[in-house]
């Protein structure tokens, strides 16, 4: 699955609706991009992914999955 494109004054103003940290570019376990928290936002080692979905990202909440990370 391609990244959405988009213009990159509006990468830079996105940010986590919880933390409101930077949120980078990833892709989930499928491949999909998703955007993930830059910093730990649900305890030590936790972040929260936000999806794509038909070119839009979704930055709900109840929308975000919570993954374990390992820097």
């Amino acid at each position: 699955m391609a990244r959405p494109e988009y213009d990159p004054w509006v990468r830079s103003i996105l940010r986590c609706p919880v933390g409101r940290h930077e949120l980078l570019d990833r892709t989930d376990e499928h491949g999909a991009p998703v955007l993930e928290c830059a910093e730990d936002c649900d305890g030590p080692g936790r972040r929260r992914r936000y999806p794509w979905r038909d070119g839009i990202p979704v930055l709900l909440v109840d929308d975000a999955h919570v993954v374990t990370v390992t820097d």
